[in-house]
Formats: C-alpha cells, structure tokens, sequence
C-alpha cells in the first residue's frame, strides 16, 4: 500500500459479506474511480474484523462504521472522503 493513501477496509467475511458487504463492495468501487479518488484511497478487502454482531463493517482511516447497509454507503464516502 502507498503510504500516502488512506486506506478503505471492508469486511467480507461470511457474516458481512452476505449481510450487505457483498453489495457495497461494487459501490465502494465505483464510487472511487467515478471521482477520481483512487489515487487518494487505497482499497481493499479484510477477512473478517472479529465484531460480527456488529456488521457489516466497513473501516475508512482510523474510523469504523457499524451496520453499515448497501444504502447508506454513498453517504458515508460523501461525508468521509470529501473533506
């Protein structure tokens, strides 16, 4: 990873994945090469953060978000990466 990107992390294990993961991931995605943020974030994909219950996880920087449905994911890049 380049050190100066920030990196986006989403969760794709089992619980995250079928949760809501699987559909965010292609948005995540797009929305990045759509507004030319991918020299600026680094993403990719983690196995599982160990908080299951609390899915599904997607971590932007040092920030966590929890519960996070494919509906709410354009809102929180918005809020996130356009600062």
């Amino acid at each position: 990873m380049d050190n100066n990107k920030t990196e986006i992390v989403i969760c794709l294990g089992s619980s995250c994945f079928s949760r809501g993961n699987r559909k965010s991931l292609p948005l995540i995605d797009k929305f990045l090469k759509e507004n030319n943020l991918e020299d600026k974030y680094f993403f990719r994909g983690s196995r599982c953060f160990n908080i299951c219950e609390k899915g599904p996880v997607l971590k932007i920087g040092d920030t966590l978000y929890e519960g996070v449905n494919p509906e709410d994911v354009e809102g929180i890049l918005k809020r996130s990466l356009r600062r």
